[in-house]
């Protein structure tokens, strides 16, 4: 049981930390750059205070079940990662479970685990089961079932793994997992295998990150490093900073990618200190999933300022979910909302056939059906990119709307977004056979 949860009662002194690789002892560097005393960084803390704005449904929500804790302890992210809801009896204080959620809850044990910050939960549907964001992290029976064609590691992402944590499927670019741990479990998550799991095959340690950086710098093809896990923004600050200098000193990586959660589950991580770490490592892009337009708050809005100020890119990854976000009058406000805070929409995902997803997937041909309702009836820039990772290791693979409607001699026939004919002068995309015409 969460005791300050039980309370309500702000973090205690001897309270311990959360489970997570950031503050684990096999994860002390061996020489910290930029390394501050404890006190100092207390101090810089201090001098600092997070200053996020707060919505007023999380701001309701504090005030009637953590009480006893300050805006600046709730604004303070280790804060959020100790206070996790970690357990049904923590769930069951804030949310009003349903039958087949606590029958969910009783029959877990071991794989992905339950974890959801303070913070997203003041963002879910208390008593309502089906509300988006709540389906996404509370268990329920269907999660149990496994259906033809899933599996733990749908992508094949262990056969392409060239040392511990490091995949290395695409030409020039690799997948560097840094850590098992998130501030948030997605119930659909591709790597439920791994992802806040204790022991088993999966560790990480520096001494991991070693032999990763090790092989990047043998291989001088890669260009391009994706730093993903669980999610790299849960590193704490120092070995985050040790990271990407490590990777930074390797003349062949031109550019550095973050694959996070975080600005969405725990704006308020990206504190100025976290800011100027990755400002010391350009170029770096970040990827942000983000899963419904509820989640564009406040905080996460003034997260997602301090990133794009800090001059990097930002791109959107959304996992098309059925019943979640699958339909156009979800997505394009959402996509709007992305576009006004600077983030660019990238990926539309269909889901990965992991163990115990079926009940998120939707056909494919949903995914062809958003598209097709964006595309001309918004900017291009809110039309993300809709794909398959290919089962076994295939990589991503784009699908687009069939918009050629066919031939006519010379002339490609096209089809616009309001399903109106158009020719356009092809003689090069069909061979030059007839007699007297020169080959293109």
């Amino acid at each position: 049981m969460d005791h300050t949860l039980a309370s309500g009662s702000g973090a205690q002194e001897s309270q311990e930390p959360p489970e997570t690789t950031a503050d684990r002892a096999d994860f002390q560097l061996p020489n910290p750059p930029n390394a501050r005393s404890s006190q100092g960084a207390s101090r810089t803390r201090r001098t600092y205070p997070p200053k996020f704005p707060v919505g007023e449904a999380t701001r309701a929500f504090r005030k009637v079940f953590f009480p006893a804790v300050s805006a600046v302890e709730w604004n303070d992210w280790r804060w959020q990662m100790r206070n996790r809801i970690r357990s049904q009896e923590a769930l069951s204080r804030i949310f009003e479970l349903s039958e087949e959620e606590q029958a969910a809850l009783d029959r877990h044990q071991g794989g992905l685990p339950v974890g959801i910050t303070p913070y997203y939960a003041s963002l879910m549907g208390l008593d309502d089961p089906a509300e988006p964001l709540r389906r996404t992290h509370i268990p329920v029976g269907q999660e149990y079932l496994r259906t033809p064609g899933e599996a733990d590691d749908p992508l094949g992402e262990d056969h392409d793994t060239s040392v511990p944590g490091l995949v290395h499927r695409y030409p020039d670019r690799v997948l560097f997992l840094t850590t098992s741990t998130c501030s948030t479990y997605c119930r659909y998550c591709t790597r439920s295998r791994m992802v806040g799991q204790s022991g088993d095959e999966y560790q990480f340690s520096v001494r991991q990150w070693d032999r990763a950086l090790e092989y990047i710098a043998a291989h001088r093809e890669v260009r391009d490093v994706l730093l993903s896990g669980g999610d790299p923004l849960t590193i704490s600050d120092d070995k985050l900073d040790y990271l990407l200098g490590r990777l930074r000193a390797i003349p062949h990586v031109e550019f550095i990618r973050l694959g996070t959660k975080v600005p969405i589950v725990l704006p308020m991580r990206i504190s100025r200190d976290l800011v100027r770490v990755l400002k010391r490592h350009h170029p770096l892009w970040m990827s942000i999933h983000v899963t419904h337009p509820s989640e564009l708050t406040p905080e996460a809005t003034e997260a997602c300022r301090r990133l794009a100020d800090a001059g990097i890119p930002l791109g959107s990854q959304t996992v098309l979910l059925k019943g979640v976000n699958d339909s156009v009058d979800i997505l394009k406000p959402m996509y709007h909302g992305l576009l006004m805070r600077r983030i660019k929409p990238y990926y539309l995902y269909q889901c990965d056939p992991i163990t115990g997803s079926a009940h998120f997937r939707t056909p494919v041909s949903k995914g062809l059906e958003i598209i097709e309702g964006l595309r001309g009836h918004t900017t291009g820039y809110a039309v993300p990119q809709f794909v398959i990772d290919a089962p076994g290791g295939g990589g991503k693979i784009p699908l687009q709307p069939n918009y050629v409607a066919g031939r006519d001699g010379s002339d490609l026939i096209l089809r616009n977004f309001e399903n109106s004919l158009y020719r356009y002068p092809d003689p090069c995309g069909s061979p030059c056979t007839e007699k007297g015409r020169r080959p293109c």
